[in-house]
C-alpha cells in the first residue's frame, strides 16, 4: 500500500471524525497519532533498512499538505515530528530510529528559548535558535541539561525531544541532544498554556536539570549550528509552507510576505522554497539569521 493510500484511509476513518473536537476542546489528537504510526506515516522518512518508509522531505511535505485541510492541529504535530526525525535519522541511535520506523515513537523539537533562558545571562539580542542559553555540563559520561524551551509542540506527548544547548566543551556553536520524555526532572505544565495552535499540546518544557548519557549528543559538540542551518531550517521552511494555507485559528497571525526580491523566502510565505534557496552560504549570514528569527517568533 502506498503512503498516500494509507494516509487517505487514516484521514477519512480517524482524523476527520475527531478534527473538530481536537480544535474546540483543545485536545491533543493521541488517537490520530497512534493511527498514523500504525499506518507507517510516523516512520515515513526513516531508512527502509530499519523498517521505515525511506522517503524524503518531498513526501513528508505531501503528507502535511494533505493533512492540514482536514486537521491543522495534526499537521502541526507532523511538521515538528518530521523535522525532528530528520535530525534523528542523521545522528540518532538505531534504537530510537527503529522505534520511530515502527510507528511507536513521536518526536518533537525543543529549540526555541524561553524568554528567561537557562540562567538569565547573556545578551538580550542573542538569536534564540542560533545561540541558546540552555547549558550542558558533563561529568563521568553523564550530561546535565538545564534550560527552558518554549513553543514545544506535543509537549508531554512526544517520546523524544531534539534539544539544543550551549556546547559541552567546544569553543563555539551549539550542541543538539536527544532527550527522552521519561527523563527525570523534565517538566511540562499539567495544563499547557496558549503558546500554540489548539490541540497541539504546545507548551514550555523545563529541564531542571535533566540527566542524559553523553551518547545522547546528536552530531559533534558545537556542531549543532550547522545541523540547524542545513537540516532543521530547510525542513521547517518546506513543511510550514505546506501547512500554511490551513493554519489553526489560534496560531499567531502571519506577517505579510516580503516584497524585496533579493530576500530569501521566509516561513510565512506560502510557496515552498527549495533546499538550495534556504541552504546558508558564507555570503548570506544576515539572511540566515532573518530566517531563524522568523522561526523562533512563530
Amino acid at each position: 500500500m502506498s503512503y498516500r493510500t494509507a494516509l487517505s484511509e487514516v484521514l477519512a476513518d480517524v482524523v476527520r471524525p475527531v478534527a473538530e473536537a481536537t480544535r474546540v476542546q483543545d485536545r491533543f489528537p493521541r488517537g490520530t497519532v497512534t493511527a498514523l504510526g500504525r499506518a507507517g506515516l510516523l516512520g515515513l522518512t526513516v531508512s527502509a533498512e530499519l523498517g521505515g518508509g525511506g522517503m524524503e522531505l518531498r513526501e513528508a511535505a505531501d503528507v502535511v499538505t494533505r493533512t492540514a485541510p482536514v486537521c491543522p492541529s495534526t499537521a502541526a504535530v507532523l511538521l515538528s515530528h518530521y523535522t525532528a526525525v530528520a535530525v534523528l535519522e542523521a545522528y540518532g541511535c538505531p534504537w530510537v530510529r527503529g522505534e520511530i520506523a515502527t510507528g511507536r515513537h513521536l518526536a518533537s523539537l525543543a529549540l526555541a528559548e524561553s524568554e528567561s533562558g537557562a540562567d538569565g545571562g547573556g545578551s538580550g539580542n542573542a538569536d534564540p535558535l542560533l545561540a541558546p542559553r540552555s547549558v550542558a555540563t558533563g561529568s563521568g559520561g553523564v550530561v546535565a541539561l538545564r534550560g527552558r524551551k518554549r513553543g514545544v509542540v506535543a509537549a508531554g506527548e512526544a517520546d523524544t525531544y531534539v534539544w539544543s544547548s550551549r556546547p559541552l566543551a567546544a569553543p563555539g556553536g551549539l550542541t543538539l541532544w536527544a532527550v527522552p520524555a521519561h527523563a527525570p526532572d523534565l517538566f511540562v505544565p499539567a495544563r499547557p498554556g496558549a503558546e500554540g495552535p489548539r490541540g497541539t499540546a504546545t507548551s514550555t518544557v523545563f529541564a531542571d536539570p535533566v540527566l542524559v548519557p553523553a551518547e545522547a549528543m546528536l552530531g559533534a559538540d558545537g556542531g549543532g549550528l550547522d545541523v540547524v542551518l542545513r537540516t532543521v531550517l530547510p525542513w521547517l521552511l518546506e513543511l510550514r509552507a505546506a501547512a500554511q494555507p490551513f493554519q489553526p485559528a489560534a496560531a499567531e497571525p502571519s506577517r505579510p510576505p516580503t516584497t524585496e526580491p533579493s530576500r530569501p523566502p521566509t516561513i510565512e510565505q506560502v510557496r515552498p522554497p527549495t533546499i538550495e534557496q534556504v541552504r546558508p552560504t558564507p555570503a548570506e549570514p544576515a539572511d540566515t539569521r532573518r530566517q531563524a528569527d522568523s522561526l523562533a517568533a512563530s
